[in-house]
């Protein structure tokens, strides 16, 4: 059943939101553009306030919704270009710590109550003085929120323990296209994409994400040294860019290790099917993009149980310690000569991705969520 209040019963105005994204992560902006997609086609009004390069990213104005360029940051010109966005809206909803704490700071001071919805989709972690600043921050925001809607049950128990006063479960849907289901290349894509890699006639692994210390490339690089006594030896292929990448080619070239670092793509779809294995070796994870892909490409997955990954992928992908190369080397090799295991694993991840929420359910359920908040109370 569609909420009510896209159909402004009884003369009222269409509800409007206002979405605030930071950067916009590969998570979180493709939501965004999904949620704003599906609120504004249930005759939602829809202002979608980031960064200039979010809407070149994600073409939220493509969804029917408006753009407000806010800069990142939280210093006084972006709080005002947001308070102004704000300023006629039933409720905001906030994607990620720092937009949040920027839309916190927006509507303080203001005499009408709007609801805050916040969305979290990961753990933020650092160390040192940032790590209590952030920390700060994430209490400041979660005991403000209106309600808090958490990726996984992690960050759900997260927000509770920082002070959220409602704090549920909302699972994020994977949004855009589906890849192509394997086996099947009519147009030869694949091998023509497995030519241009280097990886013809060996095995194909692919990790995908920014070349950041929390995604655990270093112990991806020490797992790949056991592969070298393989033949063939497998080829370790890495998509993103990052801070890390000058260390980790470094190591690649000095320690002679089947491993390429490709950079940013616009591809990944098409790099997973032409994929053997899919790697995920984090050392946190809320509700993997890359895991969702992985599985719903029929490509078997690799990945850390840690974070949200367990809930996310149930008994459909091998998972290994963090920081256990060891262990990740063992799975991989164990896979790559087992094929009966990798069909086992496709099957097994065809019916876990059947049990995700589609991005129609997803706005159904965020939408319901606005309804909550703002359809007038009856007098008691």
């Amino acid at each position: 059943m569609t909420p009510v209040s896209s159909h402004a019963p009884h003369g009222r105005p269409p509800l409007r939101t206002v979405q605030v994204l930071g950067g916009g992560n590969t998570g979180s902006g493709a939501h965004v553009r999904s949620l704003a997609a599906g609120l504004v086609a249930r005759g939602v009004r829809v202002t979608v306030c980031a960064p200039d390069e979010a809407e070149r990213a994600y073409d939220f104005t493509g969804t029917g919704a408006d753009h407000v360029h806010v800069p990142r940051g939280s210093d006084p010109v972006a709080v005002a270009a947001l308070r102004a966005a704000c300023a006629d809206a039933d409720l905001v909803h906030a994607h990620g710590l720092h937009a949040s704490f920027r839309a916190v700071l927006a509507l303080s001071g203001r005499r009408a109550h709007t609801p805050l919805v916040v969305t979290r989709y990961d753990r933020v972690h650092a160390e040192g003085p940032r790590a209590r600043l952030l920390r700060v921050l994430e209490r400041r925001v979660m005991r403000t929120a209106t309600v808090v809607l958490g990726a996984t049950s992690d960050l759900v128990d997260r927000a509770r323990r920082a002070g959220a006063r409602d704090a549920r479960l909302a699972a994020v849907a994977l949004p855009g296209p589906r890849p192509p289901a394997r086996p099947g290349d009519p147009d030869g894509l694949h091998p023509k994409l497995r030519a241009e890699l280097g990886s013809v006639e060996r095995p194909l692994l692919i990790a995908v994400g920014s070349l950041d210390r929390h995604r655990g490339y270093d112990v991806l690089l020490d797992a790949a040294r056991a592969w070298r006594r393989l033949d063939p030896v497998p080829l370790v292929v890495v998509a993103g860019e990052g801070p890390l990448r000058a260390a980790l080619q470094r190591r690649i070239e000095d320690e002679g290790l089947p491993v390429r670092l490709i950079g940013r793509r616009d591809d990944v779809t098409d790099l997973l099917a032409a994929a053997d294995l899919a790697l995920l070796p984090s050392r946190r994870e809320a509700r993997s993009l890359l895991a969702q892909e992985a599985l719903h490409a029929r490509v078997p997955l690799v990945a850390t149980d840690v974070g949200g990954i367990p809930e996310l992928v149930g008994d459909a992908a091998e998972l290994v310690p963090y920081g256990d190369a060891e262990a990740l080397a063992r799975a991989v090799v164990r896979l790559l000569g087992d094929p009966g295991r990798r069909e086992e694993l496709r099957e097994k991840g065809v019916r876990q991705a059947a049990t995700w929420p589609t991005e129609d359910e997803t706005v159904a359920q965020v939408l319901s969520v606005y309804d909550e908040l703002t359809q007038p109370q009856p007098y008691l």
